[in-house]
């Protein structure tokens, strides 16, 4: 399947997705902070992001621009895990950069349905290149 990168620094938040991950088939490789994520998806392959948006330091958005902004990281798609469930929070992650957004508490299925479109969609897009 993907090799997803998990950027998140709550152990419990961490240890369920990567679980459920796993479970669909999923290699999971984990980052505690928005810079350790960074330096991984700059310098290993990734094929998806999951990126929490309230980190330690630097926050979740301000990683996602700076993804987007390196040549070497801008094509890995990145879906929004946040506890931000108000009105406008979806479409100002994705304006901001993020291709999915999934809130928290984490539901699986809603999860593992957010990565697959999303991976779809990157697949769709990569064709028409």
């Amino acid at each position: 399947m993907s090799r997803i990168l998990i950027i998140e620094d709550t152990p419990a938040n961490l240890m369920l997705t990567t679980a459920i991950l796993e479970g669909a088939g999923h290699a999971a490789v984990s980052a505690s902070t928005a810079e350790q994520g960074l330096r991984i998806a700059s310098t290993e392959s990734v094929d998806l992001i999951l990126m929490d948006m309230r980190l330690p330091g630097m926050d979740g958005m301000s990683a996602v621009r700076l993804i987007k902004d390196d040549p070497r990281t801008r094509a890995i798609p990145v879906i929004a895990l946040t506890a931000s469930a108000m009105k406008g929070d979806e479409q100002r992650m994705r304006a901001g950069g993020c291709s999915g957004y999934v809130a928290k508490p984490i539901r699986y299925q809603t999860l593992l349905k957010a990565i697959e479109e999303v991976l779809a969609q990157d697949k769709d897009s990569a064709r028409q290149d």
